[in-house]
């Protein structure tokens, strides 16, 4: 029988990265019974924590990099284990030494494009605003009330693109005193960080930060949960503090105190996906859905696995930029869901949701039966 040495260096980063919580774990498997994976596929968290403790991850294999870090499994864990911290960690070890699968490799080239243009989509830097040129959006000065922090899914993705015009317009009817940083702005690293490249994440934060001071910023506005997350609960970690509200809080707001008026009907059933990294990692469950209740017509319908229950789309943790066979996207589920419920339109409020929810509208053929739309979209519809 052969023997398989403990790899030290994975024991010693799950320490750093989560303390001792990892050997907290006594195998109870319930971190595998609410996993996404095992939808489609077998997938054990509970066995890559077991090997963990005792340093035998095999970290040239596809498991470490599974995890969407949707935060299931945290939440119905009864011992505190941090699974998300403990894959992110094994993950930093694989980036250390260059040791990625195949269906991974995309992901070493998003970490090029982050640490060359400061967007994962490897598009130039100069033109990180050009989505903006046909509108009066201003620069960000200070003294402004708001800095939209645009995000690169939503300056450089033609689809998300879309979005950002909405949102500017949404928020220049509102009589909102806002401005955007265009090529000053950096990726938020979020993702990049979740796949194991802390030193990535760590100078593109950096500069951000130092944009965001050295232009007066306070207040920052965001379409992505994933730059809301990183800005509320990591880049504290910077010793600074910037008050950041997500565009389905800060929609509510305007809504509630009569600076944005929704003066259309929208008679269509709707359906809402809570994406993981606005609901379960920051409880923003009723503020999209106040929205949605306010526009005239529309009917609010919910799916199978809703609010903290809600099916992760499989963007998170990095895996918009990995690989995923067809038979495999926990996406295509989601739509069967929201087809399901009679809807017409599933509305969302991520550009990784949306990203997957189009392409599973294209391999289930949902084209006709289901629209996919960010809550921006329908809001610029009905003003």
């Amino acid at each position: 029988m052969e023997t398989v040495a403990p790899f030290k260096e994975v024991v010693e980063e799950i320490k750093e990265a989560g303390g001792e919580a990892f050997k907290y774990c006594f195998q109870c498997g319930l971190c595998d019974t609410v996993c996404p994976w095992n939808r489609v596929r077998q997938f054990s968290m509970r066995k890559l924590i077991r090997e963990a403790t005792f340093g035998l991850t095999e970290i040239d294999g596809e498991d470490i990099w599974r995890c969407t870090t949707c935060g299931r499994c945290p939440q119905r864990c009864p011992r505190g284990v941090k699974q998300i911290e403990v894959g992110i960690s094994l993950r930093r070890v694989a980036s250390n030494y260059e040791v990625f699968p195949a269906s991974v490799r995309s992901a070493r080239t998003a970490r090029a494009s982050l640490i060359s243009e400061g967007n994962p989509l490897q598009f130039e830097r100069k033109k990180r605003a050009d989505w903006a040129k046909d509108l009066p959006v201003k620069t960000f000065s200070e003294g402004m009330e708001v800095l939209y922090f645009v995000g690169c899914y939503f300056s450089f993705d033609p689809r998300m693109k879309k979005v950002a015009v909405a949102t500017a317009q949404i928020l220049d009817k509102a009589g909102v005193n806002f401005g955007i940083l265009g090529e000053k702005e950096n990726c938020c690293g979020e993702s990049i960080r979740k796949t194991g490249s802390e030193d990535v994440f760590k100078s593109l934060a950096k500069e951000n930060i130092k944009t965001f001071i050295d232009n007066g910023v306070k207040k920052i506005i965001v379409s992505s949960p994933h730059c809301y997350h990183t800005f509320k609960n990591e880049y504290p970690e910077f010793m600074v503090n910037f008050e950041v509200v997500h565009i389905s809080q800060y929609f509510s707001e305007l809504i509630d105190t009569g600076r944005l008026k929704l003066s259309r009907s929208y008679a269509k059933k709707v359906t809402y996906h809570d994406p993981c990294y606005l609901g379960r990692h920051n409880d923003i469950y009723d503020e999209p859905r106040n929205v949605l209740n306010k526009i005239s017509g529309l009917e609010l319908v919910e799916m199978t696995d809703s609010r903290k229950d809600s099916l992760c789309c499989g963007g998170g943790g990095g895996r918009i930029w990995m690989d995923t066979p067809k038979s495999e996207r926990f996406s295509d589920l989601r739509l069967m869901q929201a087809k399901a419920t009679g809807a017409e339109v599933l509305v969302t409020s991520c550009p990784y949701c949306i990203t997957n929810f189009e392409e599973s509208r294209l391999n289930l053929e949902y084209q006709d039966a289901l629209e996919i739309k960010d809550i921006t979209e329908i809001i610029h519809e009905v003003i």
